[in-house]
């Protein structure tokens, strides 16, 4: 879903994966991700034995690769740290917080989301999050936040113009 996104084709994403292990994983946006279980498996595993996965053909460039710790050197310098939780006391509506993280200039954001089995994404990144919000009266999916929080993004940076061409206000 994150890299079929309109954000993602216009550049303006970047996914990083931590794992309950502390390994990050950087996805390249050219990457699809396998549509079946079975092959997301296997290409996870060969991920992990030979730490990078490089595209077939003469391209050979690097789709999903593993990074050093910690994940924070990978964000961009002084960009806020957003964390996302169901249970956080401060609700927002995504497009109200992508238009507040925007201001007074357009800047990157650091998103984090939870995609855990058991346990809280909150406890996984205290250290580094600066603030905890919710986006829904209701849990959410992972995929769900994602798109919701793509949605406002792509809505606040006027994604659609970009992708017709117009100038934007964060091209200028």
């Amino acid at each position: 879903m994150l890299l079929d996104s309109p954000l993602n084709r216009v550049g303006k994403l970047q996914v990083f994966i931590r794992t309950r292990k502390n390994v990050i994983i950087e996805v390249n946006p050219k990457t699809r991700i396998p549509r079946t279980f079975d092959r997301f498996c296997g290409l996870m595993v060969q991920l992990l034995h030979k730490l990078s996965i490089h595209a077939e053909g003469g391209n050979r460039e690097k789709l999903l690769k593993i990074v050093k710790n910690p994940v924070t050197r990978h964000f961009p310098i002084g960009a806020p740290v957003i964390t996302m939780s169901f249970s956080s006391k401060e609700q927002i509506k995504p497009i109200q917080l992508a238009e507040e993280t925007q201001k007074p200039n357009p800047q990157s954001v650091v998103i984090v989301i939870g995609a855990l089995a058991h346990g809280s994404v909150v406890d996984t990144c205290k250290e580094f999050t600066q603030r905890t919000v919710s986006i829904s009266n209701f849990p959410l999916s992972a995929a769900q936040t994602c798109a919701r929080i793509c949605t406002a993004f792509e809505e606040v940076w006027c994604v659609e113009d970009i992708l017709s061409g117009v100038k934007t206000p964060i091209e200028t």
